[in-house]
């Protein structure tokens, strides 16, 4: 048996499926669409390293341990460059995650014309008249090609040692002068592009997990500036004391949606220590973080948030303040409550020295299957 290795390109930037989480984030049932490509395509084989790129290797990581996750780069060929370091056998096979319903007899057949070239290449002939520039091409000359390709591993990296952006092994394992094998390709490998691509697919639907996350924050008045929380002004001169504008509701909150999302904590993505996020508008962190968070194809479900002080009273803001949360996360208002508590004048909360937030949130898979 050959030992091959296999590389899983999923650090692209989705731009064309036109939605605001990647595609290589598409839940699966329970699986993100990179991790269920890889699954079924690493069942036909025992490889001997599994290798594949990201743009978030460190979310990525947690989710399968015997693979290998290597930083992606801006283009295909440097994302395949950096993954083709770790591979020391004859052959490896790359194919795109967006690829995700490639067929065992596509692999197979890969396999069994191994030893007829340094590249072997599923390609679709095309069978519909094709126009470029409104002038008729040949059609019995195009080839639509598609992935996995097996190539020959020192070939490759020689190739991409030009620096050529190719969009596939096979044009780059030509460029410096290796032969290329095609065979029939198939229809179920077609690439996910467009968001009505998911249509075309037999795939299943996300499943309902909800997943729970929860963040405190407590900050100490002190400072001579608007006191904020969730974006609104509640007192032109109670600022409390923080490297950003103090808005500790803002901050609870990012923390929860961190939390849930298994993204870490508002302390790594915007540490005190850096200048740039010097009074920097919490709100507007908070509409990164949840970026962020539907970026890896999760969606809030509601978030519930209680705001510790013994002063100001809160009674008057707290809708005004759910409303501005509902609108800078894109939710509907009922999804969103703000509960306001003392602690009886216990502590340092009770003594009037600052303000505490708690706030849970409940996220869910986006359902690409209502599109």
């Amino acid at each position: 048996m050959r030992e091959l290795s296999l590389i899983m390109l999923a650090a692209g930037n989705s731009t064309r499926l036109n939605m605001e989480v990647k595609k290589q984030f598409l839940r699966i049932g329970s699986d993100p669409l990179w991790l269920y490509a890889t699954k079924n395509l690493s069942s036909f084989y025992p490889f001997k390293k599994i290798i594949v790129t990201s743009s978030n290797t460190s979310y990525m990581k947690k989710f399968a341990k015997n693979y290998e996750i290597v930083e992606g780069g801006d283009t295909r060929a440097q994302s395949l460059k950096n993954a083709l370091k770790l591979v020391e056998t004859e052959f490896v096979i790359v194919s795109d995650v967006a690829r995700v319903s490639i067929s065992k007899n596509l692999f197979d057949r890969l396999l069994e014309n191994i030893d007829k070239a340094d590249c072997i290449t599923p390609a679709l002939k095309v069978c519909d008249t094709t126009l470029f520039d409104d002038e008729i091409l040949q059609r019995e000359r195009i080839k639509l090609i598609q992935t996995p390709q097996i190539s020959r591993t020192n070939l490759l990296k020689k190739a991409l040692d030009q620096d050529v952006n190719f969009t596939d092994d096979s044009t780059a394992i030509a460029a410096v002068g290796g032969k290329i094998w095609f065979i029939e390709g198939e229809e179920n490998a077609r690439k996910l592009t467009f968001k009505e691509d998911l249509k075309k697919f037999n795939l299943p639907k996300p499943s309902g997990e909800i997943f729970c996350g929860n963040g405190f924050d407590v900050h100490e008045f002190g400072e001579k500036r608007p006191l904020i929380l969730g974006g609104v002004e509640i007192h032109p001169s109670m600022g409390l004391k923080a490297h950003s504008d103090g808005d500790v509701l803002a901050h609870s909150l990012i923390d929860a949606l961190l939390g849930a999302a298994s993204l870490g904590d508002i302390g790594e993505l915007y540490p005190d220590t850096d200048i740039k996020f010097k009074n920097a508008n919490s709100i507007e962190l908070l509409k990164e973080v949840y970026h962020k968070v539907k970026e890896i194809g999760l969606e809030l479900v509601n978030a519930d948030i209680c705001v510790i002080a013994e002063t100001p009273r809160l009674k008057d803001f707290k809708e005004s303040i759910a409303k501005n949360i509902a609108h800078i996360l894109d939710i509907s208002e009922y999804r969103i409550n703000i509960k306001a508590t003392t602690t009886e004048k216990l502590g340092s909360i009770g003594r009037k020295e600052g303000i505490a937030v708690l706030s849970n949130v409940n996220l869910k898979y986006f359902d690409w299957t209502l599109l």
